[in-house]
């Protein structure tokens, strides 16, 4: 079968097409035949052989995370009902999901219902799931001051739909005109947040938020934080500046402010198939949609990771087999 491998830390070029033995299901797993693969912007990190926090594959690896296509075959302990289904899920180990079948864990299956296609099924798996997590725990209410950052990413675009349908006033951060445009079509308010003094503009202007979603971390996250209001939600979900935001608990004190810090992500694992399936009931039902911003063949997985480094794509990548 078709596989990418890292076969190096290093740049996208690390990247290589070929082939590889078809995998087998053990005990409580399943093969499912991988029409999407999705990718996170920490697997660009953990190509580099850095990590926000997961350990470190040791090359060569087979990449992916995530994952949606039909169960192709099962192992001991595992319903045969499964066989055949249309199911989007994280694969063993997360990692060997950039080729043609992965091995996945029986207990990761979430069906994807009827209307919803294994594209949208893919960028809902783990944006999906995280947006709810995150939504839930910053407790955002009708009326609230919403600020996204990276709003026009995969996770971003998501946070953004879901704080408006709550009824928050949403300012959406990003970098660029194509990326503002699509915060503005998803119905937010958008700010730039590559423009010297951008924290300080939109503070002056809301008067500071309710709830913050810190995805970028580094220069961005800081700024964003004195953006946050005296008694405001401040929430960290992302590095993609190289570093999470990191508040210290007498500077929050200070202000009031409840900081849930990127260490919140490591208790999603509790409930993570709920939420996923709570997302694709939405995107079902018309109440949210995932931005899809480009879709790349899987032998071409290292240009999907350089066009995700080079911030030039809106919403999520995704690897078709």
């Amino acid at each position: 079968m078709k596989v990418v491998r890292v076969t190096r830390f290093g740049g996208p070029e690390v990247l290589e097409a070929g082939e590889a033995p078809e995998p087998a299901a053990g005990p409580g797993q399943v093969v499912v035949a991988v029409a999407v693969a999705e990718i996170n912007f920490v697997e660009t990190q953990l190509r580099r052989g850095i990590t926000p926090g997961p350990p470190l594959p040791e090359p060569p690896y087979v990449p992916g995370g995530g994952v949606a296509g039909r169960v192709a075959a099962v192992g001991d302990g595992v319903a045969p009902e499964w066989l055949g289904r249309r199911v989007t899920t994280g694969t063993a180990g997360r990692l060997g999901g950039n080729a043609e079948r992965a091995v996945a864990d029986a207990d990761d299956l979430v069906p994807v219902p009827d209307g919803v296609g294994l594209a949208e099924a893919a960028a809902l798996l783990h944006d999906g799931g995280t947006a709810l997590g995150l939504f839930d725990g910053a407790r955002v209410r009708a009326g609230d001051r919403v600020l996204v950052e990276a709003a026009a990413g995969g996770l971003g675009s998501l946070l953004v739909q879901l704080a408006l349908s709550a009824g928050a006033r949403v300012v959406g951060a990003a970098r660029g005109e194509a990326k503002l445009a699509l915060v503005r079509e998803l119905g937010a308010e958008a700010v730039d947040y590559s423009a010297p003094g951008w924290a300080k503009r939109v503070l002056d202007e809301t008067g500071g938020f309710d709830v913050v979603f810190d995805g970028v971390g580094g220069e961005i996250g800081r700024e964003a934080f004195g953006a946050t209001a005296r008694g405001g939600r401040f929430s960290v979900h992302g590095a993609s500046a190289g570093a999470a935001t990191v508040i210290a608990p007498e500077e929050a004190a200070e202000r009031g402010v409840t900081v849930f810090g990127i260490e919140q992500l490591m208790g999603f694992g509790d409930g993570a198939n709920e939420r996923v399936s709570r997302a694709l009931e939405a995107a079902a039902a018309g109440r949210i949609r995932p931005v899809i911003g480009q879709r790349l063949p899987l032998e071409r997985a290292a240009d999907a990771h350089a066009a995700m480094e080079a911030r030039s794509v809106v919403g999520k990548t995704l690897l078709v087999v």
